[in-house]
């Protein structure tokens, strides 16, 4: 999950909030919808990571939406939710084009594995560890240190640590920022970037270390063990 955007469609409020709560203290952004027209247009507005979907839902079902994103080449990885554990319903919905299937009730430590195998498939399996010079980024565990010294960071702030490290070298632009570690609860016209990226750099790059988050100006932050040029 990472530095990543999701969107969960589950239409009972109270298993909708546990599951959004559980995940941003995995410091993963989440949106919430609780019909599948709603998800169908938030899914081709917005940039996904990744979908946690209900298959109950009024209106069009999760099969539905799953079925309507694909035929719009939205290529989102999906996961389907449901109370439903025939094996016909289960095929039904990797047919539409889900990735994988949990069945409620489920554990939340199953949920949070199978999300992160759903997002390391679009790029062939990363590394788990990311190394930058001396600075080390468990992508499980949420680890970080540096020249061995554990950094104890805040979700939000991992969560862009985490996006720069997945892009290493290479610059993250604010709008990619906004749009992975933030949800759409976030005021674009805040100056919550900078402040967060300034907070990383206070323990990322502090003194006697050498600055590992540079700044392409007009251009976005890049993670990087050699200053651009």
């Amino acid at each position: 999950m990472v530095a990543m955007r999701l969107l969960v469609v589950e239409d009972d409020p109270r298993l909708a909030r546990v599951i959004a709560r559980g995940l941003r203290e995995e410091a993963y952004a989440v949106d919430v919808c609780e019909n599948g027209s709603d998800a169908i247009v938030q899914a081709v507005v917005n940039s996904y990571d990744a979908i946690i979907l209900d298959v109950m839902l009024p209106g069009t079902d999760g099969f539905g939406v799953v079925s309507t994103l694909r035929a719009r080449n939205v290529r989102t990885p999906v996961l389907m939710l449901t109370s439903r554990d025939a094996v016909a319903d289960r095929i039904a919905g990797l047919d539409q084009g889900a990735d994988d299937y949990l069945t409620k009730p489920f554990d939340f430590g199953e949920l949070l594995a199978r999300l992160r195998a759903l997002l390391r498939r679009p790029e062939a399996l990363q590394a788990m560890l990311v190394r930058v010079g001396d600075c080390e980024i468990d992508l499980q565990s949420h680890a970080v240190s540096r020249a061995g010294v554990p950094i104890a960071l805040t979700a939000k702030e991992y969560a862009l640590l985490e996006l720069l490290a997945r892009r290493v070298g290479n610059v993250v632009s604010r709008a990619d920022i906004v749009a992975h570690v933030w949800d759409d609860n976030h005021d674009p016209f805040t100056n919550a970037v900078e402040v967060y990226v300034n907070r990383l750099r206070g323990k990322i790059d502090r003194a006697p270390w050498p600055p590992l988050i540079h700044t392409r100006r007009g251009a976005g932050y890049i993670l990087s063990d050699v200053a651009p040029t």
